[in-house]
């Protein structure tokens, strides 16, 4: 045997080690996580029992509505207003519940609302 081939053998012997190395390191890593999930589970609060879920309203089933809603008015006044001065900014229940509609020949989202250029 030649030198070359000795020297391919023991390089190729010490990248086999580190890969066995690098392997025993990768599940050691596996197994501490899923012992650190496991604990981290424990210190969790149970599930819910029965008794202590959501139950429906006696009047049944909440249903949705639909309603026009509009700002409440901004307060006016002559000193300078701040953000932390004006609270909650709510809304309430619009004056008119109709849906407003497009009207025929105005501007829609595409420009002038004509027929085009083509």
């Amino acid at each position: 045997m030649t030198n070359a081939w000795m020297d391919l053998a023991v390089s190729s012997g010490g990248i086999g080690i580190g890969i066995g190395a690098a392997a025993v390191v990768v599940v050691g890593l596996l197994i501490g996580a899923f012992a650190f999930g496991s604990r981290q589970k424990r210190k969790e609060s149970p599930p819910p029992r029965p008794e202590e879920q959501p139950r429906m309203p006696d009047e049944g089933p909440v249903h949705e509505t639909r309603e026009r809603r509009e700002p409440d008015e901004m307060p006016r006044s002559g000193d300078r207003t701040l953000p932390h001065d004006l609270g909650h900014q709510g809304s309430r229940t619009a004056s008119e519940q109709e849906r407003p509609r497009w009207d025929e020949g105005s501007s829609g989202s595409f420009g002038s609302g004509g027929p085009g250029g083509r």
